[in-house]
C-alpha cells in the first residue's frame, strides 16, 4: 500500500513537473514570438514624426516675427524700408549655414546637425524681446543667428529622409515633412495675435523659443542618424529600407567640380530661387498686406494669414501621394517631377495676378488660399528632386539649392520694403510673377528625375 501511494505521488508530481515544464516552453514560445513579430509602427514613421515636429516649430520661430512686427514698429517707430530690414535679417543668418548644413549632415549625421539647429534658433527666438530692447543692430544680429540655427534644418531633414525612407514613400514623406512648415505657420499666425493682445508682442517670442527645449528631449531619445545605427529598428525594417535605398559611402569627400558641371543642378538652383522669391515674400509679409491693403486689424490679419497655409499642408500631402501613385504606375519621375513643378510656378503666378482685380477680403484670401496651395506641389518637384540626381549628396545638394532660394529670401523680402517706399502691392506681385514664369522654363528645359551623380 504504502508502495502504491508513493507510486501515485511520485506519478502526480511528475505530472505536475510536465504541466510546469509546457508552461514555461508555451510563455517561451509566445515571448519569441513577440521579439520576431514586427510591430505595425514602423521606427521610420518615428523619424518622419520627429521632423514633422522639427519643422512645425521652424515656421512657428519664424512666422511670429510677421505679427509681432506690427506692434514692435510702432514702439519703436519703424518705416516699411526698416521693417523690410529686420524682416530680411533672419535670412542673413540662413544663408550661411545652407551647404555647410548638408556637409555636416554627411560628416555628422542628421541627427547631430538637426538637434544642433533646433536648440540654437530656440535660444535665438527666445532672446529676441531682450535684443530689441537693445537697439536695432543687435536685434538684426539675433534674427541672423536665428537664420543659422533654422538653416541647418532642411539639409540636415534631406540628409536623414534619404537614409530611412525608402524611394517609393519619398514624395509624401517629404510632402508630410514639408507640411509640418505649413502647420507651424498655421499655429504660429493663430496663436500670435492672441498672445500678444493679452501678453504683449515679446510672449511670443518667449514661449515658441522654450517649446524647442521639450521637441529636443524627445528627439535625442527616439531618433538615429540611419537605420544602420538605430537600435529600436526591426530586422525585417532595416534590411527592406537598405533594398530601397542607396547605400551610403564611407568617405565624406564632395564631388563639387562634378555637381556643379550638371545642368540639372544648376536647373534645380535656379528654379529654387524663382520658386523662394514669391514663397517669401507671401511668408513675411502677408499680415502686413491684410493690414495696409485690405486694412484689417492684428487679429483678423493673424487669422486670415492662416487660411493659406492650411490650403498649403493639405495641398502638399495630396500632391505626395498624386506625385508616388504616377511613379508607381510607371510614369517617369522626371515627367512626374516637371508636371508637379510646373503646376507650382504657374497656379501662384496666375493668382497673383487676380490680386489686383478683387476689392473684397473674401476675394484677396481666397487668392492667396489658392496661391499657396498650388505652390504646394513645389514638394513633389524640385523638393523631391536632389534625393533623385544625387541621393548619396542630396543633404549638400539641398545646402546649395537652397542658398539660392534664401537669397531670393534676402532680396525679395527687403525689396518689398523698398518697393512700398514709393510703389504699390501690384509692383511687388509683377516682379514675383516674372520670377514663377522664368522658373517654369528654366525646370522644364533643363530638369531631370534620373540619377545623374553616383
Amino acid at each position: 500500500m504504502l508502495q502504491t501511494g508513493s507510486s501515485l505521488g511520485s506519478g502526480s508530481a511528475s505530472a505536475a513537473q510536465d504541466a510546469a515544464d509546457e508552461t514555461v516552453a508555451h510563455a517561451e514560445d509566445a515571448a519569441q514570438q513577440a521579439v520576431s513579430t514586427p510591430s505595425r509602427w514602423k521606427r521610420r514613421w518615428t523619424i518622419i514624426a520627429l521632423c514633422f515636429i522639427a519643422f512645425m516649430l521652424c515656421n512657428m520661430d519664424r512666422v511670429n516675427m510677421s505679427i509681432a512686427i506690427l506692434p514692435m514698429a510702432q514702439q519703436y517707430g519703424w518705416d516699411t524700408a526698416t521693417i523690410g530690414i529686420v524682416q530680411s535679417s533672419f535670412f542673413w543668418g540662413y544663408l550661411l549655414t545652407q551647404v555647410l548644413g548638408g556637409v555636416w549632415a554627411d560628416k555628422f549625421g542628421g541627427k547631430r546637425v538637426l538637434s544642433f539647429g533646433v536648440i540654437w534658433w530656440s535660444m535665438a527666438t527666445a532672446l529676441t524681446p531682450l535684443a530689441a530692447s537693445l537697439g536695432l543692430p543687435v536685434l538684426l544680429v539675433m534674427r541672423a543667428c536665428m537664420g543659422v540655427g533654422e538653416g541647418v534644418a532642411m539639409p540636415a531633414m534631406n540628409n536623414l529622409l534619404s537614409r530611412w525612407v525608402p524611394v517609393g514613400e519619398r514624395s509624401r514623406s517629404l510632402a508630410l515633412v514639408y507640411s509640418g512648415m505649413y502647420s507651424g505657420s498655421i499655429m504660429g499666425l493663430a496663436l500670435s495675435p492672441h498672445m500678444v493682445s493679452r501678453l504683449q508682442w515679446p510672449s511670443v517670442f518667449y514661449v515658441f523659443g522654450f517649446i524647442g527645449i521639450f521637441w529636443f528631449l524627445a528627439w535625442e531619445k527616439n531618433a538615429s542618424s540611419s537605420p544602420a545605427v538605430d537600435n529600436k529598428i526591426s530586422k525585417e525594417e532595416r534590411d527592406y529600407i537598405t533594398s530601397q535605398t542607396i547605400k551610403q559611402r564611407e568617405d565624406t569627400k564632395v564631388p563639387w567640380k562634378l555637381i556643379l558641371s550638371k545642368r540639372p543642378v544648376w536647373a534645380l538652383i535656379l528654379s529654387h530661387f524663382c520658386h523662394n522669391w514669391g514663397t517669401f515674400i507671401l511668408l513675411t509679409w502677408m499680415p502686413t498686406y491684410y493690414n495696409q491693403v485690405l486694412g484689417l486689424d492684428l487679429m483678423k490679419s493673424g487669422i486670415y494669414s492662416v487660411l493659406p497655409w492650411i490650403t498649403m499642408a493639405i495641398a502638399a500631402n495630396i500632391g505626395g501621394w498624386v506625385a508616388d501613385a504616377m511613379v508607381q504606375k510607371g510614369v517617369s519621375v522626371t515627367k512626374v517631377r516637371k508636371i508637379m513643378q510646373s503646376i507650382g510656378f504657374l497656379g501662384p503666378a496666375f493668382f497673383l495676378t487676380q490680386l489686383s482685380k478683387v476689392t473684397s477680403v473674401g476675394g484677396a484670401v481666397a487668392c492667396m488660399m489658392a496661391c499657396q496651395g498650388l505652390d504646394a506641389c513645389s514638394q513633389s518637384g524640385l523638393y523631391s528632386n536632389h534625393q533623385d540626381i544625387a541621393p548619396r549628396y542630396s543633404g549638400v545638394l539641398l545646402g546649395m539649392s537652397n542658398t539660392a532660394g534664401v537669397l531670393a529670401g534676402v532680396l525679395g523680402t527687403a525689396a518689398t520694403g523698398m518697393i512700398l517706399q514709393t510703389g504699390t502691392w501690384d509692383d511687388v506681385w509683377r516682379v514675383a510673377i516674372g520670377l514663377y514664369l522664368v522658373g517654369t522654363v528654366i525646370w522644364n528645359l533643363f530638369s531631370t528625375g534620373e540619377q545623374i551623380i553616383d
